[in-house]
């Protein structure tokens, strides 16, 4: 409890004070007027807050189903309504006679004191403030996120609790015996005092959109030694032995000096539901809500997308091997062009890369909003629950993956689901980015003319291409999404890559491109017959396959005007 307690004490020096510093501030303020024992209302408020919504947080809101967000919000105006009272004379009164009523029940505390009003900032503080978090403190986290609370772990957050409120109390003090020494900000303490009130204001503000989990989270990016040394003195053996004794987890290391709420709420978020609208494909239509009881992946694709496209091996192999389990992987087709939109297409695709798992058409994004989401392609890991417990965005990452599903599988009773995991790990080479060619995203584009939307132009080609640089020559017609060669053009690519990729489709039955690099027909891709590839559906087709990352100049020749080039990509 020692360590406990000096760990709360040195807490007021890390990152994650600050966004709270400005309510302890506005403690103070009040000059010779303020309650004598407003401080105190403060640290006991605080104290008991903290202690409890620390331990019982996850049991409160895995029994009652209230979102933790909606305590959140609670305090929040608690702290804008002290906000307010900086700033309205007559609300002040009005919060004044309510705690002086609510001071009446407590023959102890007399009315005019000031703790009413304390106590109920502190009551706010200790629900809204998230401390950086060491291994003491992590400790008692992970037990209370199980339901296991025991003397011990009330005793150690109790300690910890009065910690973190010694510095508080002597800040509030300070500030009190500063209006009343410096005759300046006593002249000035209505002005001060409204100040104060538009930054309360303005900081519950910043807590209700989540700003100042932003912000602790920017500091700790920046500076990712600042919450670390501050717990740095907990990290001991006879600590680590106290603890294993508690039966608690062992912290990671870099979760040290993390933000509390990274642990707080191990449940996450409730998955939002699938929006309906679209054709389903493999089973009738799903909700999240008829899925309880079963692990949930939600996968966000579109069937141009080659990321996409080499996570699917992955996810078929997942949904052979656990679907029996309790496993459902729902696909979210977004599409990134026009034509991906078209359901035969969706179909087409579906049985060409053989899958079949449950996957609905999204061609107006709802899910996708629903879920915030950002990403081709995209994986949020829902529980049994109903809650998002991990994610994971665009490749790589399959062994850990598998281990999140193999854990929330036996989360869900599933048996015989703990077996080894070893993904194959699929590499990519390529340095040179995404490249789009229509006018809405194109870039590093080298040719001299300025691109012409919507118009047939002749374009050429300069006599030095740079790196990762994309030219045309010839007459091209260049559209938002699309950029169309007309008879003769051609296009080059300076590119760095092992595999090269292109999203296309025709306006006729088929096209012929030719394809050269070096000026010669070479390291065809899967697509590429000696040099020609056929265009004859709107898809991605694999041009050239190297055997390792290299530098070269692709050409494209194209002997009619069908063809529709969306984006170039790379492996």
């Amino acid at each position: 409890m020692i360590f406990a307690f000096l760990a709360g004490i040195v807490t007021i020096l890390s990152p994650c004070i600050l966004p709270i510093l400005p309510i302890i501030l506005s403690s103070s303020l009040g000059g010779v007027n303020i309650g004598r024992l407003r401080p105190l209302g403060v640290v006991f408020g605080f104290v008991a807050s903290f202690t409890f919504f620390t331990l019982f947080l996850s049991t409160i809101v895995r029994i009652s189903g209230i979102p933790v967000d909606t305590l959140r919000f609670l305090a929040v105006i608690v702290i804008a309504g002290f906000g307010v009272s900086f700033l309205v004379p007559r609300f002040q009164v009005l919060l004044e006679r309510l705690f002086s009523k609510l001071s009446s029940f407590a023959p102890t505390r007399p009315a005019g004191t000031g703790f009413g009003s304390g106590f109920i900032i502190g009551l706010s503080l200790g629900l809204l403030w998230t401390p950086c978090v060491g291994p003491i403190l992590a400790s008692v986290i992970s037990l209370a996120i199980v339901g296991t609370v025991t003397l011990d772990a009330f005793l150690i957050i109790l300690a910890y609790s009065i910690g973190t409120a010694i510095p508080m109390f002597m800040i509030i003090i300070g500030g009190q015996n500063l209006f009343r020494k410096v005759p300046w900000l006593l002249v000035n303490s209505a002005n001060i005092q409204k100040a104060f009130g538009i930054i309360m204001i303005a900081t519950a503000l910043g807590i209700l959109f989540n700003i100042d989990r932003k912000f602790q989270t920017f500091i700790l990016d920046r500076f990712p030694q600042y919450g670390v040394g501050l717990t740095q003195f907990e990290d001991n053996d006879l600590i680590r032995g106290l603890l294993e004794d508690m039966g608690s987890e062992k912290m990671q290391k870099e979760d040290m000096g993390k933000p509390m709420f990274n642990l707080l709420q191990p449940k996450g978020t409730r998955a939002p539901e699938i929006i309906p609208g679209g054709s389903w494909f493999n089973s009738d239509p799903l909700t999240v809500k008829s899925l309880r009881g079963k692990v949930v992946i939600v996968d966000f694709w579109t069937y141009s997308c080659i990321n996409c496209q080499r996570t699917f091996p992955y996810l078929r192999q997942w949904w052979e091997k656990y679907k029996d389990k309790g496993l459902v992987i729902l696909g979210v087709h977004s599409p990134e062009f026009e034509f991906e939109k078209n359901q035969d297409n969706v179909r087409k695709a579906i049985s060409d890369f053989a899958l079949e798992y449950p996957i609905v058409q999204d061609n107006n994004f709802a899910t996708w909003r629903a879920y915030s989401n950002r990403y081709w392609p995209a994986k949020y890991f829902i529980d049994k629950d109903g809650y998002i417990r991990y994610s994971h965005f665009g490749e790589g990452a399959y062994d850990e993956s598998e281990k999140v599903i193999q854990e929330l599988l036996m989360e869900a009773g599933a048996e015989d689901v703990s077996g080894d995991v070893n993904n194959p790990l699929y590499q990519v080479y390529s340095k040179t980015p995404e490249t789009y060619l229509g006018y809405g995203r194109i870039s590093n584009f080298a040719s001299s003319e300025k691109i012409l939307p919507n118009k047939t132009y002749v374009y050429t080609k300069p006599p030095t291409l740079p790196d990762n640089n994309v030219a045309f020559e010839g007459e091209w017609l260049i559209m938002e999404e699309y950029a169309s060669p007309q008879k003769g053009a051609k296009l080059f690519l300076n590119f760095e890559a092992k595999e090269i990729y292109l999203v296309m489709r025709t306006s006729a039955d088929q096209s012929k491109v030719r394809v050269f690099i070096d000026d010669k027909m070479q390291y065809f891709g899967e697509d590429n017959e000696n040099g020609i590839v056929t265009v004859d559906g709107d898809r991605l087709y694999k041009l050239i396959n190297l055997s390792s990352p290299e530098k070269h100049l692709l050409r494209l020749e194209f002997d009619d005007s069908n063809s529709q080039l969306f984006a170039f990509t790379f492996g």
